[in-house]
């Protein structure tokens, strides 16, 4: 299978007549893309050990990529897109087992096959400073009848209008302190869309799992529709056995704009009895919010997030870690009750600095993330920021084998502190 999608690509990129620009014309095929190096520093937070306070050593990362894409209009209702993407990374040896970023969605593959992604080191070689991988990250045909379109092979799905936290995207999901979100990850998926009117559609699909074990595929059934001036989708997703039933509520108030995104999840719905011991029982996550432009230059919004995963006592924190919501479900954040705070302001017409405050309200824990971007040029441009976390540092404790040696004392005085910097040039 490695050696198959390898030699299907190398077809596409060779044999297909490329030109530059867009390819609007049927039988024509365009050629983009970009590079991008992404430079991580991290800060580990301390721990604490009896008397004694720990401190990690700092972690630095720096990614360079180069990400072809090729989109052929094979004819005037059908269309091939393919996204390949080199990396090379240069990295303290402990970033090749982990993120480094301490939490994030649960890692959740849905793809039937796939080469392997990291070409060096080689397999059973141990990692050291460097890496080189690759990904196959779009390979999408779709077809677009009189009836539906049809979008067949590795492309994007997602879903959800909130800002912060989207309870119903739980397929492949970014985190929100992710400072890398140029490209979500693409799923093996057969997707067809249904117009039912101007503002109706009815969206359903099959995501495959790994070798399309039926405990790791997912499906699921969305509705979109327009009713008293709100865009409102309705959604069914069957993932990993679990059933989760959402809605996405967004409108217009006065020179506001409002949203309401939320999730009923009930674990093991399809396996066994629903809610009984080591399922985690069901549970709810909502996020609603509003954004307004409060001058030409200046861009604001707020979010509340609920969280029925979580615990309100920060020291059970590690414990939901053995939980279907953590586990299959994309929860991350370990604490119920949320507000996020976030602006963008015009500082000059091409360097936006935004600016995120996220506020445990359980331990009152806080992240700042500012960042600002600056378009040097055409197709060009230069960032950085930072994520900073405040509150109580954790603990190492020492104790019977079926209690974590972590425990948190706050959220996001366990997260370490974080500064990149980015160079994204488009082609």
């Amino acid at each position: 299978m490695r050696k198959s999608c390898a030699a299907v690509l190398l077809l596409v990129l060779t044999a297909l007549p490329v030109r530059a620009g867009g390819a609007e014309e049927e039988g024509t095929c365009s050629l983009g893309g970009y590079v991008r190096n992404f430079s991580l520093f991290l800060a580990p937070a301390s721990l604490k050990r009896g008397g004694d306070v720990i401190k990690e050593p700092d972690l630095g990362s720096t990614i360079n990529r180069l990400r072809l894409e090729v989109l052929d209009r094979l004819s005037s209702a059908l269309s091939l897109e393919v996204e390949y993407e080199l990396s090379a990374l240069i990295q303290d040896p402990r970033l090749f087992q982990e993120s480094g970023l301490f939490v994030g969605p649960s890692s959740l593959e849905y793809r039937a096959a796939d080469f392997r992604q990291r070409l060096v080191p080689a397999p059973g070689a141990e990692a050291r400073s460097f890496g080189l991988g690759h990904n196959l990250d779009r390979f999408v045909l779709t077809w677009k009848t009189g009836a539906a379109d049809i979008f067949l092979g590795r492309q994007v799905v997602s879903w959800g209008s909130a800002r912060m936290v989207n309870p119903t995207d739980v397929l492949v999901p970014f985190a929100f302190n992710e400072p890398d979100k140029e490209e979500r990850r693409g799923v093996d998926a057969l997707r067809v869309r249904v117009p039912l009117g101007m503002m109706d559609e009815i969206d359903l699909g099959f995501l495959a799992g790994r070798d399309l074990e039926p405990g790791k595929n997912a499906f699921f059934l969305r509705l979109k529709t327009y009713l008293f001036k709100t865009d409102v989708s309705l959604l069914t997703l069957s993932f990993r056995r679990h059933l989760l039933v959402g809605v996405d509520l967004a409108r217009s108030l006065g020179e506001a704009g409002i949203w309401c995104e939320a999730a009923w999840v009930r674990p093991q719905a399809f396996l066994g009895e629903p809610g009984s011991q080591g399922h985690g029982g069901d549970y709810v996550r909502l996020s609603a919010g509003l954004d307004r432009n409060l001058s030409r230059v200046l861009y604001a919004f707020v979010e509340y997030h609920f969280n029925g995963a979580g615990s309100r006592r920060p020291e059970d924190s590690m414990s939901l870690l053995r939980t279907p919501a953590y586990i299959d479900g994309s929860v991350y954040l370990y604490g119920r009750h949320y507000i996020a705070l976030g602006s963008v302001l015009q500082v000059m017409p091409l360097a936006p600095l935004s600016s995120i405050f996220l506020l445990n309200l359980n331990d009152r824990s806080l992240m700042l993330a500012p960042s600002l971007e600056i378009n040097i040029a055409e197709n060009i441009y230069l960032a950085a920021g930072g994520y900073l976390g405040l509150g109580r540092k954790p603990e190492h404790i020492l104790g019977p084998l079926d209690i974590p040696p972590l425990m948190l004392h706050s959220e996001f005085g366990a997260y370490p502190d974080v500064v990149f910097t980015s160079f994204r040039a488009y082609f």
